[in-house]
């Protein structure tokens, strides 16, 4: 079955914003099952909840909870952003098989290395996705360098 790439990023965005709405990062995810299924939804979520870790993919996974390894392998991960280090780290770790991201204009994250090892990496270069960031970097631009740890 072909992913819904459009449900996956529409459900990303509503989450990114959702955590502008919060006065967080603007940056969201969600974990899709090749059979159609939202197994994970969240956003970035370190102003709101402190943490140096709950980034818009993290958080995705956190919220879809313990799931059986293979799972993972018939997913996509659908972001907001091009992911970090960190994020592509939990991607690879976990085989997820592909990534879909709404824009790297503002950020380019761990793209090269997840291609490297077999991902699948597609851009859909949502101009809402890169709108919203650059918003929030112009009224934030603290936070945001917190962020990706400059």
């Amino acid at each position: 079955m072909a992913f819904d790439d459009a449900k996956g990023m529409a459900i990303a965005l509503e989450e990114a914003k959702k955590s502008y709405e919060e006065g967080g990062i603007p940056i969201g995810g969600c974990l899709l099952h090749e059979d159609g299924r939202v197994l994970g939804r969240g956003h970035n979520k370190r102003v709101q909840d402190g943490s140096p870790i709950l980034h818009g993919e993290t958080d995705t996974l956190n919220n879809a909870g313990r799931l059986p390894g293979d799972i993972y392998k018939h997913c996509t991960m659908y972001t907001t952003l091009s992911p970090c280090n960190m994020c592509t780290g939990t991607c690879l770790l976990y085989g997820i098989p592909r990534v879909v991201m709404g824009e790297n204009n503002t950020y380019v994250g761990g793209e090269d290395w997840l291609k490297h090892k077999g991902v699948e990496v597609v851009n859909v270069q949502s101009k809402e996705c890169e709108e919203l960031m650059q918003k929030f970097i112009r009224e934030k631009p603290e936070l945001w360098n917190e962020d990706i740890g400059v």
